[in-house]
């Protein structure tokens, strides 16, 4: 239910209404929404590690998840309240925040409430559920927006998010789990006092000093920051590529994205099935392939008709690449630093949130001579990224099954 309540953030803020309110509404250029987007991702790619690493030393992670998700929530609403451009991207950047801080602490509680041999699937069953929420929040948000524009989706998007996350605020509970009788549990107390985060810190440094360690653990991350360089990119910008290079009107984006939720859910939930059975590394490399398809097709021909291929084939990349980068992770972590590992996963995420988007927002910007051509070029960079990860996965070595 997690799942569905923060998609509805995503597709209603992210993806939607919020990137249209800047670029179309409020007439700003790509470049202001880009540097948004990377302010609010390099804040939490700074506060993700060591806020994983102490919830790690408290064996806590619902009391984090809570506290973040309920900061983006307060501003998502606060969005609604404002028609200052500025304003609204200052607000969008703590929310945001919030989100991407809130999913660390969501993605660590996986291996809490999952067997290990069902992690794939049970992670594809929540990616599925949650692109359900892309559906449900399009369709419960569109008659606000039909009275009172995008900026009306805001404080209806905070409402909706509140009320699917409460299934999980009230009934998952952070379980105790056996740590090994190390050094680590006996000095790791887990707090917020200077020593607390002194410690969180210098086992973060520890972690990468000993990399050898953690086999593998270090290729994949660098192969996740680039991957998401083009995956992560799509997600905040395929609305106004839709918009501007595609020319289609807003109810066709609308649907658009409903259909490419469709073909999301589906295929995560496939997906499970298929990373338990083939391994999360081929199941990931498979995923990259299709997102290379995918840009290749958006970047070479700009029309409708070829779009509406484009929005499945990325659908189910989309959801596919989440069920396979958060089961290999869990194989990739020792117990002992999930949260930590976790936190450090989402570093490598939200970096490439930094730097896909501002890629983007700078062809796009330097490109405005050249009219359309400049969002062509844009996607083949993304493709770019692409191809470059899905070398470098293939020298992660294969965890054991």
């Amino acid at each position: 239910m997690y799942d569905l309540a923060n998609t509805i953030f995503t597709i209603n803020i992210i993806t939607l209404y919020f990137a249209l309110w800047v670029t179309v509404d409020k007439g700003g250029r790509d470049i202001y929404y880009s540097i948004a987007i990377a302010g609010s991702m390099i804040l939490a790619a700074i506060s993700e590690p060591i806020m994983g690493a102490v919830s790690d030393g408290l064996g806590k992670r619902m009391s984090f998840l809570i506290s973040f998700t309920l900061l983006s929530i307060a501003f998502t609403a606060f969005m609604g309240l404002t028609s200052n451009l500025l304003v609204g991207l200052l607000f969008f950047v703590i929310a945001n925040f919030g989100y991407q801080v809130g999913i660390v602490f969501y993605n660590s509680l996986l291996p809490e409430i999952a067997s290990p041999k069902e992690i794939g699937r049970v992670s594809g069953f929540g990616i599925s559920l949650g692109y359900v929420g892309t559906i449900v929040g399009l369709i419960l948000v569109k008659p606000f927006v039909d009275v009172g524009g995008r900026q009306a989706a805001f404080i209806p998007t905070a409402i909706f998010f509140l009320l699917f996350s409460l299934p999980c605020f009230l009934f998952v509970k952070d379980k105790q789990f056996n740590l090994p009788a190390s050094a680590y549990r006996r000095q790791a107390q887990g707090d917020f006092s200077c020593a607390g985060i002194k410690d969180a810190l210098r086992r973060i440094k520890d972690t990468f000093v000993n990399r050898h360690k953690y086999p593998g653990l270090f290729t994949f991350l660098i192969a996740n920051f680039i991957c998401l360089d083009a995956v992560n990119t799509t997600i905040p910008f395929i609305s106004i590529y839709a918009k501007k290079a595609v020319m289609m009107a807003d109810g066709d984006i609308r649907f658009f994205l409903i259909l490419s939720a469709t073909f999301a859910i589906f295929g995560s939930f496939a997906f499970g099935y298929v990373t338990d059975k083939i391994g999360a590394k081929k199941a990931w490399a498979i995923v990259m392939v299709m997102w290379c398809i995918a840009f290749l097709f958006a970047a070479a021909i700009l029309h409708k008709n070829v779009f509406w291929i484009v929005g499945p084939l990325s659908g189910v990349s989309i959801g596919s690449t989440w069920v396979a980068t958060r089961a290999l992770v869990t194989k990739l972590a020792p117990i002992e630093k999930r949260g930590e590992i976790f936190g450090l996963f989402g570093v490598t995420s939200k970096s490439a949130s930094i730097i896909g988007p501002l890629t983007w927002g700078l062809i796009t910007w330097l490109g405005e001579p050249l009219g359309v051509m400049r969002y062509r070029l844009a996607v083949l960079a993304l493709l770019g990224f692409a191809v470059i990860g899905l070398v470098l996965l293939w020298k992660i070595p294969e965890p054991q099954r």
